[in-house]
């Protein structure tokens, strides 16, 4: 993804009211160098994002975006977010997208290591091209993510339910998957059941019925699965969270990737073994979240 412009923010306190956090924000090079040494989003990964959709220059789903962030910081024991400074913040980058799709991400960190201050800063690029993502599939590979599904409640200082910027593990599962000839991964537990994909969630189809795996097993609710939910839910298809086997991802009609950026990729196979395509379905999926969304 190409650069487009980056944005940092004096962080303000989560109870300040003000007209406007103008002065709080100051455009920099996105290609400068603009983070201390000491920052511990560099050093540890000390730190939660988001990444938005923007299209046309329409930020996608603010409001679930800035509650995950929120949340996300809760877990870590980060300073809570002030949602109206960061609001104004990404109304102010989004001016800089044009036409077609863009990347926005919202960092927030730590920050220098013993200032007691945090870090924070938006950037904005080009979208990626996933067209190919999105009507011809993607292959996924399933990866034993090391702990069973009651986990997450029994060891919550394992942060399984906050987006921290600590993706190693994350883009290491991806280069696997590619090393078993697929293109991208997904996690399961290991007692079996699914849990998300590094970088997306998991939704399938059975029937008239759309099911994912439910965000209480320590994994991110996704927006865009959240968005997606409720237009199938209007357009008269069931939803539900639950638990999801294996070898009912392996069996499902049809299943999707969910992100912000690639939206729904339909998963073309799992562990080599072929799944059905509907294209036309996925191309209507596809149209929704490419349309405005609030």
């Amino acid at each position: 993804m190409a650069l487009r412009s980056a944005l940092r923010i004096d962080p303000a306190a989560s109870v300040e009211r003000r007209e406007s956090f103008a002065d709080t924000f100051r455009a920099i090079d996105p290609f400068a160098p603009a983070l201390p040494v000491g920052e511990l989003s560099a050093q540890r990964g000390d730190g939660v994002f988001e990444s938005l959709g923007v299209v046309d220059a329409h930020p996608q789903e603010v409001e679930p975006h800035l509650e995950r962030l929120a949340h996300s910081a809760q877990l870590c024991d980060l300073p809570v977010p002030n949602l109206a400074q960061w609001r104004e913040a990404i109304v102010t980058v989004a001016r800089e997208a044009g036409r077609g799709e863009n990347v926005m991400k919202l960092l927030l960190s730590r920050g220098v290591e013993g200032a007691d201050a945090p870090t924070a800063w938006i950037t904005l690029a080009d979208a990626p091209d996933n067209t190919a993502a999105r009507t011809d599939g993607v292959r996924v590979a399933t990866l034993d993510r090391g702990y069973a599904l009651d986990v997450p409640a029994r060891a919550p200082w394992l942060l399984l339910g906050a987006k921290t910027l600590s993706y190693a593990t994350n883009m290491a599962a991806i280069r696997e998957a590619k090393r078993r000839g697929a293109d991208d991964a997904v996690f399961v537990s290991s007692d079996g059941f699914v849990l998300e994909a590094p970088t997306a969630s998991v939704v399938l189809r059975v029937g008239q019925r759309f099911v994912t795996p439910a965000p209480s097993v320590g994994i991110l609710h996704g927006t865009t699965q959240v968005s997606l939910f409720a237009h199938l839910e209007r357009r008269g298809f069931a939803t539900d969270y639950a638990t999801v086997s294996v070898a009912e991802l392996a069996d499902a009609e049809a299943a999707w990737l969910l992100s912000s950026v690639r939206l729904a990729a339909p998963v073309s196979a799992v562990d080599g073994r072929a799944l059905p395509i509907d294209r036309a379905f996925s191309d209507e999926l596809n149209a929704y979240l490419l349309s405005p969304r609030d």
